[in-house]
Formats: C-alpha cells, structure tokens, sequence
C-alpha cells in the first residue's frame, strides 16, 4: 500500500480526543509463586490500555535480577511500556552506566530517576551520584553516546515532585529549586510523591510554574482502602491521611464497606485535580489490580478528555518515550522519590 493511500486511513482512524495518561506502580516479585500472581495483575491492567507500567527498583539494586524479570516481561509478553525506576544511592557510577545500557539494550526507553532512600547510617558524600539531578545529567549522557543505535529516539525520564516538603528538605522552596535543577538536567516530566489533598498538589503546581518548571507534573495517587498500608505510608514518607478517612475505614462496618469508602476518597480525589489541570494520573498499585480498577470504573476519564490535534496534543511526542505532554508516569512511594 502506497503512502498516499495509507494517510488517509490513518487520519480516519485517528482517535478525535484523547483521555489524560494513566500509568500504574509495579513491584518486582520477590518469589516465583508471587510472580505469577503479578502476570494477572498486569494483564488485568493492561486491559485498561495505559500509557506505561512502572517497575520499581531497591536502593543499590539489590534486586536487580527480579527487576529485569518484570521488565523483560511487560516488554516480551505485553503491548505495555515499562518506566524503570533508577536510583542512584549505594551506587557508583560505572554501576549505574552498566544498569542504564543493559536496560537500553533490551529495549527500555523510560527511566525515572530518584536518589533512594538513605539506609540508616549512609552517608551521602560517600556517593558518586549522590541525587537524582546528576544522574538525570548520566542518562543524557548515555543517550548521546548511543544517539546512532537509538535510531534517532529519545529516553524519557521522569523525576520526582513532593506535594508536601520532603522530609530532609528544610523548606518547600528548596524542593522547588531541586526540581528547577532537575527540569535543567534533562528530564522530561515528573510524578509526585502519596498525597490525600488536592490543595496540596495545586500548591505544588503553583510553586512550580511560578519558579519556571515546565514540566508535567502527573499526581501520584494511592487506592486509599487499607488503613494499616496508609499508616505504613504515613511512617514512611511523613505525609498523614486525613484523621476522618482512617476514623472511617477503620471503622467500617465490613472489607466492602471499607473498600466502598476508600475508593470514593480515591475518586473524589483524582476528580479534583484533573480539574486542576493535571495531565493524568499515576496510580500506586501495590501490586493489586482490583483497587486500582474500581477508581477507574467510577472516574471515568474520557470526561477530561482533550481534542486529539489541539496544542496541547501528543503529536510531538517521541516514539519510545512516555508522551510529554501527557506523559506515562510513576514513582516510588517509599520516600525515596529526591
């Protein structure tokens, strides 16, 4: 078939609007047995075609072997886009390049690059790469050296964003001025840490435009059904769910009250900001689908949906990269997200 007519096949099936990204959270399994659980979960959620799946990774990479098996697995077994999660801290810098060419070799072109939680009794001077900013600066580097074998493509990396300060940041205009740093490094979006109110992630938009990021900053949102994991995630990251959301879930009258409780939280919240102006949604899945697709059962998003060739569409987006203007997304919820 020639050129000339297959454009205007393509022009007619070109989808009219497009719906803000959606991308989910994985963890790499720990067993084999648990793997095989987190194949169903995967296709459950790749039915809900979403932009990317992100693959999460330990400080120092000790899992690294469990973490290339999920991503060979959404990238051989699935029409999935992994985002693999990069941290630098415990690391040096050869090791770092060495993971970085291995995922490019097997055909990764997302990274979402974060410092990592410090292990108690780390210092950080001890460090090659001691922040995400330089390694951001690494994986560009990287990329012009293969810019030949990459045909031409570009590597998609995403950073974090904190809606709340992050805990060993002195001020919130610190934060701000990391992810200025970040922006000018080279990354292309960025994917916020848990947070439960929508005025804190307006907050961070405004902060953030006001000191020249550009960036798409896409909200990362937890399933709130499971008040032990919220309180788990309050000690973790510093950020507390509302006193009258736990006061509810943990009173619940049963497990399908409960998950009626947190779901409608969930979508209330991603409701108010898309609203805001978020390009999409990043949703922690913990490895269990249920949640995550009972939030999207009851959003609807095609209602945020935009015309498909307005200025704010995709069309520039490169072709194995996460789109930029709506970018595929994710981000660890551990608080290692710097």
């Amino acid at each position: 078939m020639s050129a000339t007519t297959t454009l205007p096949v393509l022009e007619a099936a070109a989808p009219t609007r497009r719906r803000p990204a959606l991308s989910y959270e994985l963890f790499p399994a720990r067993s084999d047995v648990s793997f095989d659980r987190l194949r169903e979960t995967i296709a459950q959620l790749e039915a809900t075609d979403p932009d990317h799946v992100s693959v999460t990774s330990r400080a120092g990479h000790g899992n690294l072997d469990r973490v290339l098996e999920l991503t060979d697995h959404v990238l051989t077994e699935t029409r999935l886009r992994p985002l693999v999660h990069l941290t630098s801290i415990g690391s040096t810098r050869a090791q770092l390049a060495t993971i970085i060419h291995a995922l490019l070799d097997r055909g990764v072109r997302g990274l979402l690059a974060l410092r990592g939680d410090q292990p108690e009794g780390h210092r950080l001077e001890d460090d090659e790469i001691p922040f995400a900013r330089p390694l951001v600066e690494l994986i560009r580097q990287i990329e012009h050296e293969r810019s030949a074998a990459l045909a031409g493509g570009r590597v998609s990396i995403g950073v974090a964003a904190y809606p709340h300060l992050h805990p060993e940041s002195p001020t919130t205009s610190h934060d701000t001025e990391v992810l200025v740093a970040k922006q000018r490094a080279g990354a292309d979006f960025a994917i916020t840490q848990v947070f439960f109110g929508a005025d804190a992630y307006c907050g961070l938009l405004q902060r953030s435009r006001t000191a020249g990021v550009t960036l798409p900053i896409i909200p990362g949102l937890v399933p709130a059904t499971n008040p032990t994991r919220l309180a788990r995630l309050a000690a973790l990251s510093g950020v507390e769910p509302p006193r009258e959301l736990l006061h509810a879930l943990e009173t619940a009258s049963s497990d399908t009250d409960r998950r009626r409780i947190g779901v409608r939280h969930t979508v209330d919240l991603a409701a108010r900001v898309l609203d805001a102006g978020a390009p999409g949604l990043h949703l922690f899945t913990f490895n269990s689908h249920a949640d995550a697709l009972d939030v999207l059962d009851h959003l609807d998003l095609d209602r945020w949906s935009t015309p498909a060739h307005s200025a704010t569409a995709h069309s520039a987006t490169p072709q194995h990269a996460p789109p930029q203007a709506t970018p595929a997304q994710t981000a660890l919820i551990q608080g290692d997200l710097r």
